[in-house]
């Protein structure tokens, strides 16, 4: 099983109690397992034009009557107190309403950090919040200014005078290497994972690749910058938030701010986008603070710097990848230990060797990763957390031992597929990562690649093809619920409090809706973004679709059972029980004699109801307990660097998926291209240049921190296998974060193969190549 899988597991657990072998599911397939109605359908996404028109409303966009701004002051060395702390010039200034700093912040406790056992908190660090004169980071939030407009709150931050007494900071990565933590579990995970003695078949293997690969820190870069709109009325906390995880966010805000949690309400119907980073930090708690403070309406958006600044991103690794073969081919060993930074004080560990516990089979193995504390923002998790970066070491392996076998790095993939997980022994519920690599190699055309590295050549341009693997596991959330009212004209409402950070969750839960429901798809509404709803998943670990869909079934089931009861005896399908109707037209059916119908609208008129309304929660999943889920992927790519400059262009990109059901070609064509197009820059230019001298990001603007533009993407196409997963809600899995794994070292094993040089180091830019 994977670790996102334990995750769940563990937290099923602690929810309700060991579930016996005998509670297993026995491989029932939902039955609307390849049916053709709404899902699976081209839909445009339906709050399309609402975005168009400019009518969908943001976090920081909400009109709000006597509404106030804030600036925030980050501190701008590493460690140390700050010595003098002077207000007065900027509480003068004009329109300033409050200033608060750790004079004035409202005593709190810790954060509630988000964890396994704790799935209901938001927290992503664990450092007090403006709770003394400390300072543990650079960047970290020393002052906010409440203004009666933006320019003025901005203008006064500048006022206030600052001096720190400075102390020594950890700050160099390898410095830290010999005082590295090691963990006894990665998420849940056993941490230190051997099968045999791995080191000994490396020194004895007729083939092996033994290299350390290093990737750098990223930062997120979502086109809506964090912020949020904060509205106090007595003890009553309303927060319009650009936030993922509503539920957490709320439960967080309530026991920091020592309210009921019925009297706190977020709201964030729209999120432009989040990867990950969008829970909760300190500019949510010191705006909730200052507004209280203030007696008025707040309003904070972050400047792209104090994104830089004060939200983590992805952490930068140094990873060993060591493979043994034999002579056909076989791995013998497969070792993948590294390092990155994860402070104490953080909850996100950068998981990037669990991936490689599922994808080959081998003789031994060695997985190990360790902790660096440094002195920085706590990381936090990116798109596809360990696996976009951890691909990309241990597939740049596979490739290295391809090449040095002489065999086609496909086959030599080919030959190490495991039967059942390579670790536990679990079966897999549903794999075809060789039909993907034959469907993505056929469209592709790799039959044309020249194995030879630098054999292709256009002028200038050395021109090279390379591929990879990617992984990414399923998972389910064990809290997530759904309201389901149905109306007498006919129409339904569902509602759950989750998230929409542009990848159509509205869309496509109307689509699965509509057919579990047996209504067209304009029948159906989707409320979303409100902590007043059921409670709803968060928007994470590729997680969120597969979880409401659970959570809307239930609910659809109860509904049937509540319309069987109205009907009454008057009814064609008295006597009938709910595992003896369908919903089909508008209408309860019986199975066994379809003339035995009667119209939601029928009965909802008889009964005298305007409406029926049921909730219910998504069943545990308890498909991950039997069963190893993940979903894999073959990325292609085509590609030409300059001999004179090291310009790497991209020709273009395939991605080839098994990911279960499709639930919506359009808009998962969008997720898909768009994970692969952070896999470009992941693989290409994203890099946070961090200052080890003074522990400061050197480039905290997107004038120097560059992700793909237009021109840097190249023609991309994407297919899936589309085989339904027996095991799981319509068959899908997640596709959100599949995507961006394997892109960055399909591009490096495709530079190699235009070049002949090997680059370990990412980003691939043209000194490297030179």
């Amino acid at each position: 099983m994977s670790r996102v899988q334990n995750v769940v597991i563990g937290s099923v657990r602690t929810v309700i109690g060991w579930v016996p072998e005998r509670w297993l599911p026995g491989g029932s397939p939902d039955p609307l397992i390849g049916r053709h109605g709404a899902v699976g359908r081209q839909t445009a996404q339906l709050d399309g034009p609402l975005k168009v028109r400019g009518e969908a409303k943001f976090a920081a966009e909400v009109a709000v009557e006597g509404l106030c701004y804030g600036a925030l002051v980050n501190s701008t060395i590493t460690r140390g107190r700050i010595a003098r702390l002077d207000t007065r010039a900027a509480e003068a200034a004009p329109g300033v309403v409050a200033v608060l700093t750790h004079r004035n912040m409202p005593r709190m406790d810790p954060v509630p950090l988000m964890s396994v056992t704790n799935i209901g908190a938001a927290g992503n660090s664990g450092l007090p919040i403006m709770q003394d004169d400390q300072v543990r980071y650079n960047g970290q939030v020393i002052a906010f200014v409440v203004a009666q407009t933006q320019q003025e709150a901005d203008h006064a931050a500048t006022l206030i005078e600052i001096d720190y007494e400075e102390l020594p900071a950890r700050t160099r990565f390898d410095d830290a290497k010999p005082t590295a933590r090691t963990p006894a579990s990665i998420l849940v995970e056993k941490n230190d994972v051997s099968v045999g003695n791995a080191e000994q078949e490396l020194r004895q293997a007729a083939y092996r690749v033994d290299n350390v690969y290093h990737t750098p820190g990223h930062n997120h870069n979502a086109i809506e910058l964090h912020g949020l709109t904060v509205i106090w009325e007595g003890n009553k906390l309303t927060v319009h938030d650009a936030t993922q995880a509503i539920g957490p966010t709320a439960n967080t805000l309530a026991k920091l701010f020592g309210i009921k949690r019925e009297d706190v309400r977020v709201l964030s119907p729209f999120v432009g986008g989040g990867f990950g980073v969008k829970a909760f930090w300190d500019h949510q708690v010191v705006a909730v603070a200052a507004a209280r403070l203030a007696g008025r309406p707040v309003r904070l958006m972050l400047s792209r710097e104090a994104v830089y600044r004060m939200i983590g991103g992805r952490s930068p690794t140094e990873q060993r990848v060591a493979i043994a073969a034999d002579a056909e081919g076989r791995f013998t060993a497969l070792v993948h230990t590294g390092y990155s930074v994860m402070p104490p004080y953080a909850v996100a560990p950068e998981q990037y060797t669990l991936g490689s516990r599922s994808l080959y089979k081998s003789k031994t193995c060695r997985f190990l990763q360790q902790h660096l504390d440094l002195d920085v923002v706590p990381n936090t998790y990116m798109r596809a957390p360990g696996e976009a970066v951890g691909s990309f070491a241990l597939e740049s392996a596979v490739d290295e031992l391809a090449h040095q076998m002489g065999i086609d790095p496909i086959e030599l993939r080919r030959r190490n597929e495991p039967e059942v997980h390579p670790l536990s022994g679990t079966p897999f519920s549903q794999r075809a990562l060789t039909e993907a690599y034959r469907r993505g190699a056929e469209r592709f055309g790799w039959d044309r690649r020249n194995p030879e590295p630098g054999a292709r050549r256009e002028g200038e341009w050395l021109i090279g093809m390379g591929c990879a693997t990617g992984s990414f596991p399923y998972v389910r959330m064990p809290m997530g619920s759904a309201r389901i009212t149905l109306s007498q004209d006919g129409r339904a409402t569902i509602a759950s409090a989750a998230q929409d950070m542009g990848m159509g969750t509205s869309t496509v839960q109307s689509q699965h809706a509509a057919d579990r429901l047996g209504l067209p798809l304009d029948a159906i509404t989707f409320e979303l973004g409100d902590s007043d709803l059921p409670v709803g998943p968060v928007a994470g670990g590729s997680a969120q679709t597969v979880s409401l869909i659970a959570a809307v079934a239930a609910a659809a089931e109860k509904l049937v059972g509540e319309l069987l009861r109205l009907a009454g005896n008057d009814s064609p399908l008295a006597g009938l029980r709910a595992g003896e109707v369908r919903m089909i037209d508008g209408a309860l059916v019986g199975i066994e004699d379809p003339s035995r119908r009667e119209s939601y609208v029928s009965i909802l008129s008889r009964s005298g109801r305007p409406s029926v309304s049921v909730t219910a929660a998504g069943a545990a999943p308890l498909e991950m307990f039997k069963f190893a889920m993940i979903s894999t992927s073959a990325i292609f790519c085509e590609l030409r660097v300059s001999s004179v400059t090291g310009e790497v262009r991209l020709d273009r990109l395939l991605g080839s998926f098994d990911c279960g059901t499709i639930l919506n070609p359009r808009t998962a064509s969008g997720q898909f291209r768009g994970g692969m197009i952070m896999g470009i820059g992941l693989a290409l230019s994203e890099e946070t240049l961090f200052d080890q001298r003074s522990g400061r990001i050197m480039n905290a603007t997107l004038a120097d921190y560059h992700v793909p533009a237009h021109l840097d993407v190249p023609d991309i196409d994407v297919i899936w296998n589309g085989i339904p997963d027996p095991r799981t809600p319509l068959g899908a899995r997640g596709i959100g974060e599949i995507s961006i794994t394997g892109v960055g070292a399909a591009i490096a094993n495709a530079v190699f193969n235009a070049t002949g040089k090997r680059v370990r180091d990412l980003p691939l830019t043209p000194d490297k190549l030179l």
